[in-house]
């Protein structure tokens, strides 16, 4: 058999075989003082170190964030809040799928859901 006929002009050879691209693993973040959060990838307890981890995962989509208003003693989220709406009010928000307000403070968790809202957050209220 000559070379002619191993290899036909309609076969293709297309290289080599590309493989998927790795699943996509979800960004959960929470900013809680007592919930341990299973789901999420990684966890806040005061309002401070959230604005760091927010700040850390600036410009990456985030899947869900999950928020508390009340983080124990005088601290709330509202320090959070105030950066991701300084954030949008800049046009330069972040990338966040749904929030999360997960809070026993149902004034406190309404605040934070029509402050987030009014930027066009995808903000919902959670059962805390």
């Amino acid at each position: 058999m000559d070379d002619e006929t191993r290899f036909h002009p309609t076969d293709r050879d297309d290289g080599p075989v590309k493989e998927d691209p790795p699943a996509h693993t979800p960004v959960i973040l929470g900013i809680d003082d007592l919930r341990p959060l299973p789901r999420a990838t990684r966890i806040a307890r005061t309002s401070s170190e959230g604005i760091q981890l927010l700040q850390e995962h600036r410009g990456i989509f985030i899947d869900e964030l999950w928020v508390d208003h009340d983080l124990g003693g005088d601290d709330t989220i509202l320090p959070v809040v105030a950066l991701l709406e300084e954030a949008a009010f800049n046009d330069r928000p972040f990338h966040i799928g749904t929030v999360f307000v997960h809070s026993a403070n149902p004034i406190g968790a309404e605040t934070v859901v029509r402050s987030l809202s009014h930027w066009r957050y995808n903000v919902r209220r959670a059962t805390a």
